[in-house]
């Protein structure tokens, strides 16, 4: 989750405990309950609603929200653009919430896919990398939903995060989660998941929890990213997709993904680390496009990837 909050004692230091998503511990169950029982011309007018409270107690979101609004407008946010970013990241949460309750929503495939499609049809694992974009949350158990085997998502584990113990319910005989957060030997939890054959999926735009960055141009500067993903596709002899999953219509979504990276035979190491900064770089260009587009898409309510000279 994008949006997430620190627990915070009397001293106004922060408290030891696992971030949270902000909101009541039942505010999930209501959206979910209410989005059965309402039609859609009620209940969205309520969902702006309740995006505007959550706006106005949210000052540090606001203002990371503005900051990367200022980058991808060109020019100084408006109130508006502020409120337009919080009710997509709001409507992407209730499309996660529609699939938990066990909705079919369709997922097609963008233009330049042919290679994710293909690895789709095979049954070959592969290190999938993913970025808070629009539906990627979603798409990620939508894939696990569709793959023959199994998938394990590396993510945060935080308090308050009911619809991912929904989507875990729904889709659990072929979705594991990998918890970056808790404290264990996660490269070992990552080779039990390549040993027992499973596609391993996990975000790249964030550097929290990284061991490898490296910097890409994006949005203006070269910004560090995570690039993780390649050294473990390496070391485990695995393919590297990357894909983000955009809305496509109300009730829909659509995937853009990145050519296919492997190693070539008889390559050296620093040759192929090479080649993987290039195929980074190409897919943060298409995504920039994406977001110059759409650029409430982004649910970056955190610091920008810091940049650096050079």
């Amino acid at each position: 989750m994008a949006l997430t909050t620190t627990a915070r004692p009397a001293s106004g230091r922060p408290a030891p405990a696992a971030p949270r998503n902000p909101g009541p511990s039942w505010g999930y169950r209501f959206l979910r309950t209410a989005d059965q029982i309402l039609p859609e011309p009620i209940y969205r007018p309520l969902r702006g609603v309740g995006t505007a409270i959550a706006l106005a107690r949210m000052p540090e979101q606001r203002r990371h929200s503005r900051a990367y609004l200022r980058q991808v407008l060109g020019r100084e946010p408006r109130a508006g653009d502020v409120f337009r970013h919080f009710f997509a990241f709001e409507e992407a949460l209730m499309l996660r919430l529609r699939v938990a309750n066990g909705r079919h929503v369709p997922c097609r495939y963008g233009p330049g896919t042919e290679d994710f499609a293909a690895w789709m049809g095979s049954d070959t694992p592969a290190f999938l990398g993913t970025m808070h974009i629009g539906v990627s949350d979603t798409l990620g158990f939508q894939l696990a939903g569709k793959s023959t085997r199994p998938i394990f998502i590396v993510r945060q584990r935080v308090a308050n995060s009911h619809d991912t113990e929904a989507l875990c319910a729904r889709f659990g005989e072929r979705l594991r989660l990998i918890w970056v957060n808790e404290g264990r030997d996660l490269l070992f939890e990552l080779k039990s998941a390549v040993e027992a054959g499973g596609t391993v999926a996990l975000q790249c735009d964030r550097l929290e929890f990284s061991t490898r960055t490296e910097a890409f141009e994006f949005l203006g500067a070269r910004r560090l990213f995570s690039v993780t993903i390649y050294h473990l596709a390496l070391l485990f002899d695995r393919p590297v997709l990357l894909a983000v999953g955009v809305p496509d219509g109300p009730n829909a979504t659509r995937l853009h993904a990145s050519p296919r990276f492997t190693r070539h035979a008889g390559e050296g190491r620093a040759e192929t680390l090479a080649r993987a900064h290039d195929h980074f770089q190409a897919f943060l260009r298409d995504i920039e496009r994406l977001l110059r587009a759409s650029p409430y898409w982004w649910f970056n309510f955190t610091p920008l990837n810091p940049s650096v000279a050079g």
